[in-house]
């Protein structure tokens, strides 16, 4: 079984890379398709910040366990210019680009767990798991 994953992020390219590389680890981790396509979503939403503001990075993908809980841990990182107020960043609508600045705030939404750090000047990681709490 695929167990981990480094998608790097230069391009669109790159993007639907990342989103196709996550889906079918979570398809091999038994999600629900309705799942699957969230899992795709929060990833595309969180590569496409790193190649808009950052203009590359990487996707981390990796099969993560809590007892019998199975899910999927996603890791977007970048050196980009960082997120200089991070509670703002993540309110519906904001956004410093040309975008509707859902990205961030919906990707938290679509996943059980998200964290973000960022510090202006060294970069962003985003973290984010998805469980399988199919019986």
């Amino acid at each position: 079984m695929l167990t981990e994953t480094l998608v790097p992020i230069l391009s669109e390219m790159d993007i639907v890379m990342a989103r196709q590389q996550g889906r079918a680890l979570a398809t091999e981790l038994g999600f629900r398709p309705g799942d699957l396509t969230l899992i795709a979503t929060a990833i595309s939403e969180i590569a496409r910040n790193i190649l808009i503001y950052a203009s590359h990075g990487e996707i981390l993908l990796r099969q993560i366990q809590d007892g019998p809980l199975r899910g999927i841990l996603v890791v977007g990182r970048d050196q980009g210019p960082g997120i200089p107020d991070i509670d703002r960043a993540m309110q519906d609508g904001y956004s410093t680009g040309k975008s509707l600045g859902l990205g961030l705030p919906g990707a938290k939404r679509i996943m059980d767990d998200f964290n973000i750090v960022s510090e202006v000047g060294r970069g962003t990681t985003v973290t984010m798991k998805k469980w399988n709490r199919r019986p």
